[in-house]
């Protein structure tokens, strides 16, 4: 039981970088490899806020906004004119996951920081007999209502019928007379934000470092091509999978704990090579 919680705890945090990635790919057509440097200043940027104020609200929503603000700079600046151009996108992005890990070096040095749990949050519950920390339950959940709210605005909403079409189709989308860019910020936006979310919720569970980004980038890249490319469900889905892979691989063989993930991706790519949920004749 206490496997299966710590690996749906790391599943909420993949799922958080990587739907946002999904969405972008599927969307824009964007390998944006800088979306982990999201999830790197949403940690250091939650805990300079957590530092000042004492208040782990505001640490998160103020570390989700300068998430939506750096992704749509970095959409605005760097990413608008490479539309169309996989190898000057993914040189330019992983330029900028380099220079946002420096930066992050230069303002705040290179020493893991701690990120103090808030009190609510501390302790631990007993689950089928054994305890488990109420921090990773609190990561579970609030993973879980991402994942909700997130479907229903895709599903429910006039907005999120036209970020869904227009990964389908981005040519009708423009017939229809909208503005497809304003759709493309705002899902880059989007994307940015939860990956910020996913770091300032992560900061206390898995600390704060400054290669924090470049460690998330790897499984999250795993859970989006498993899930799928553009596949908001399937990169849910997709962190389930490696989230409990690495944690009850971690335990048994850790020596092979990132085999199995590899050897999950190869599986579901020679079974089905769009991914689990991915659109046939997609981006």
């Amino acid at each position: 039981m206490s496997l299966s919680l710590n690996g749906l705890s790391l599943a909420m945090l993949y799922f958080l970088i990587a739907a946002g990635f999904s969405l972008i790919f599927g969307l824009m057509s964007v390998l944006n490899l800088a979306h982990a440097s999201f999830f790197l200043w949403g940690a250091y940027s939650g805990l300079a806020i957590f530092t000042t104020t004492g208040n782990f609200t505001l640490a998160v929503i103020g570390a989700t906004i300068v998430g939506v603000i750096m992704g749509l700079l970095v959409e605005y600046l760097t990413l608008r004119p490479l539309y169309g151009n996989h190898l000057f996108q993914i040189l330019m992005t992983l330029g900028l996951l380099l220079v946002f890990e420096e930066l992050v070096k230069l303002i705040w040095g290179t020493t893991i920081l701690g990120f103090p749990r808030p009190e609510i949050l501390t302790g631990s519950l007993v689950i089928l007999g054994r305890y488990f920390p109420v921090y990773r339950l609190f990561i579970i959940i609030a993973g879980i209502v991402v994942f909700i709210a997130v479907y229903l605005i895709l599903n429910r909403t006039k907005i999120g019928i036209t970020v869904r079409a227009g990964v389908e189709d981005e040519g009708m989308v423009q017939a229809l007379g909208i503005d497809i860019r304003k759709v493309f910020s705002g899902v880059f936006g989007l994307g940015a934000g939860l990956a910020a979310l996913g770091g300032v919720i992560g900061a206390p569970f898995l600390g704060v470092y400054p290669e924090l980004g470049f460690e998330m980038l790897v499984p999250a890249l795993i859970v989006v091509i498993i899930g799928g490319l553009g596949s908001f469900h399937g990169s849910f889905v997709g962190a389930v999978i490696i989230g409990l892979s690495q944690s009850f691989g971690g335990y048994f063989i850790p020596e092979f704990a990132l085999a199995i993930n590899v050897a999950l991706l190869a599986i579901v790519l020679l079974i089905k090579p769009t991914g689990l949920f991915g659109i046939e004749g997609g981006h």
